[in-house]
């Protein structure tokens, strides 16, 4: 999985053969700054951009490639033993049900030619099927989270935070599941720690922490009307993006970079408490994952934002937070090749349950 972070690679060797998940090995591979810088790049309008973006995609998948030699190397595993790989690719655009009725989401990816490279089956494309059915797209993770981290009779909500945050409603019943994008997560915390501290992002959330919240600018970030959709909703960076953030700042008054900071991470935490009292007020704990469960200061001013809930990291549920979307695409990858279809009607919006996934025969 390379998210909306755009930091790199999370790839993880998943065993379903007790109809849980067990995750054989763990490997990480950062980006190197050209193609970092490529793929920031493509997700806004540019020039010449079928070329860079199939040229970029290749390169992707170089690294998604070595992540799994990495995978095979480190579990001791033979690569026939491997089924298959879920490649979800790079998100560069995200426009649901705009301009035409169906709109678009775009992953550049390869499937191809990492069939190629690895000598495996590949499936990708997780996303065009949902949204031929009507659907946002995204997020598809909560089907998996329910799989996972459901707990018969009670309600669970799990927070994934990675670029873009999203929420997953888990309830009760057995296909009783909710989900929706909140909003930014990490975005717009990590460009502007890159453009003030030179930082890829802010380590466990010290410099957010050393700041004060600016009520008034956070009222104006809170006033964009994303926040205020019912859900189905998805998102991405062709909204909340440092353009986006300039606009605001550009309506505010001067402030410190280290106040900013903290009221971008109040933005993440508040966008997110909203969400589960909008379609979690009965849960009673919050399982966050990804990049943000390493963001202390975040973790606490969610913590405060829900003093009802016990937050914790997804790691106290057996799966780490950077091993949980990686596993979720494997799991999925694995759901289209037994040709079990994904019921999302509750999360995307889509109009039934659908197979999703393409398949690329070694």
């Amino acid at each position: 999985m390379s998210g909306t972070s755009l930091d790199g690679v999370d790839g993880v060797l998943a065993d379903f053969a007790d109809d849980g998940v067990r995750v054989l090995a763990h490997s990480s591979a950062a980006f190197a700054p050209d193609l970092e810088r490529e793929l920031r790049a493509l997700n806004s309008p540019g020039n010449n951009e079928l070329h860079r973006g199939a040229l970029a995609a290749n390169a992707l998948v170089r690294v998604y490639a070595n992540v799994v030699a990495d995978l095979l190397k480190k579990s001791a595993i033979e690569p026939t033993a491997v089924r298959a790989i879920g490649a979800h690719g790079q998100t560069v655009r995200h426009q649901p049900g705009a301009f035409d009725g169906t709109g678009y989401s775009l992953q550049l990816n390869n499937p191809a030619l990492l069939a190629e490279l690895t000598g495996m089956d590949v499936i990708a494309d997780f996303r065009s099927r949902d949204l031929a059915a009507g659907g946002q797209g995204a997020p598809l993770v909560p089907a998996f989270h329910k799989a996972i981290f459901g707990v018969a009779g009670s309600i669970v909500a799990v927070l994934n935070i990675g670029g873009i945050s999203n929420l997953s409603i888990l309830g009760p019943g057995a296909d009783d599941v909710l989900g929706l994008d909140c909003g930014p997560g990490n975005v717009l915390m990590d460009a502007w720690c890159q453009l003030h501290q030179h930082r890829a992002f802010d380590e466990d959330g010290a410099w957010a922490g050393g700041g004060q919240v600016q009520q008034n600018l956070l009222e104006g970030l809170l006033s964009e009307p994303f926040f205020a959709l019912n859900a189905p909703k998805s998102t991405g960076r062709d909204l909340f993006n440092p353009r986006w953030l300039a606009q605001k700042l550009a309506q505010a008054a001067p402030m410190a970079p280290v106040d900013i900071q903290a009221t971008l991470a109040e933005l993440t935490a508040r966008a997110c408490a909203a969400c589960v009292e909008r379609y979690g007020i009965s849960s009673k704990k919050l399982i966050v994952c990804g990049g943000g469960a390493f963001n202390s200061h975040l973790m606490r001013r969610l913590a405060a934002a829900l003093p009802w809930l016990d937050v914790g990291s997804s790691e106290n549920h057996g799966l780490p937070p950077l091993q949980v979307e990686a596993a979720a695409f494997a799991w999925l990858a694995r759901k289209s090749m037994l040709g079990q279809e994904i019921h999302l009607e509750n999360v995307t919006g889509a109009r039934g349950a659908r197979p999703i996934g393409a398949l690329y025969w070694a």
